[in-house]
């Protein structure tokens, strides 16, 4: 019993070596999430579809490239205010490879900020606030003209918000960073599943970062119709996602977009909790660009 007890400790210490939460997120990357689907049997099938209001982009459907900034470091855009979606923010993955290195560019984008979440691996950011050593579940925001570089320490892959920032009055977003399992659950009327925030509920911050935990066969109780956009990432499960008048089939690694007044509900179905990371613009009026014309 006692050599078991030492093997079980070592066990434990080289899991948490290796990994900072205790959520499995392996499926968003790995090719592993596809099992059962032969897709070089399937010429021309993807379960991607993008709709005038929505889009579902499934891992087979990525485009893997290079981005301004990021060295050594390949990326998959999932949302863009590109045609046709338009939307007001950019979503993307990010795969860091052995010496990846990224360089915020504030002259070039004086009026982007940024949020990143470790999904895997761990980095190391250079800003004023730091250094810091981010790992899996961990999070850092970065607001306008705010200075900083993130090195690969290894494995590292990431999923990035950009936006330009809209000043609804002089005062600025601050940086923040932190991880999920210091963020209470918040109370949400009605509902039963767990909901988090990144970021803190104040006026200057344009958008909010939202954790939401379904256990199997939890559902949102509000069928929600909003003005607000979504970008999401299924991390961890599998259920059915309704948007407009389509149902689908999600698992974990597929990303949706949510255009504004989209019909969206979620239903976690599987032997195993539910879990995904989701923009949200927040405390900015509907159709605040078309009163002022583009962010400034």
């Amino acid at each position: 019993s006692v050599w078991f007890g030492l093997a079980t400790c070592a066990a434990a210490l080289s899991f948490s070596s290796a990994s900072a939460t205790k959520h499995d997120y392996t499926s968003v990357f790995s090719k592993d999430r596809d099992a059962g689907i032969k897709f070089e049997n399937l010429p021309g099938f993807t379960r991607s579809v993008v709709e005038r209001d929505h889009a579902l982009i499934t891992p087979e459907s990525r485009v893997w490239s290079g981005t301004p900034g990021w060295k050594k470091t390949n990326t998959a855009h999932l949302i863009t205010p590109s045609f046709p979606m338009a939307a007001e923010f950019t979503m993307y993955l990010v795969d860091m490879q052995e010496g990846g290195v990224f360089q915020s560019d504030e002259k070039g984008q004086p009026h982007l900020e940024r949020f990143i979440f470790v999904v895997e691996g761990s980095i190391f950011v250079k800003c004023a606030d730091g250094p810091l050593t981010l790992k899996d579940d961990h999070f850092a925001f970065f607001p306008p003209g705010y200075a900083h570089q993130i090195e690969n320490l290894g494995g590292a892959k990431l999923v990035v918000y950009e936006r330009q920032h809209f000043y609804a009055s002089e005062t600025v977003p601050a940086f923040h960073h932190g991880n999920t399992e210091e963020k209470p659950n918040l109370v949400t009327p009605g509902e039963i599943f767990k909901l988090k925030k990144c970021l803190p509920e104040q006026e200057e911050y344009d958008f909010n970062i939202h954790i939401m935990d379904f256990e199997p066969g939890e559902f949102l109780n509000v069928k929600e119709v909003h003005y607000n956009q979504h970008g999401l990432l299924l991390l961890e499960g599998q259920g059915i996602y309704r948007l407009g008048e389509r149902w689908y089939p999600v698992q974990a690694g597929d990303a949706i977009w949510m255009g504004p007044f989209v019909p969206q509900w979620y239903g976690a179905l599987g032997k195993k909790r539910s879990r995904y990371i989701l923009y949200k613009d927040t405390y900015r009026p509907p159709g605040h660009l078309m009163a002022h014309g583009a962010p400034h």
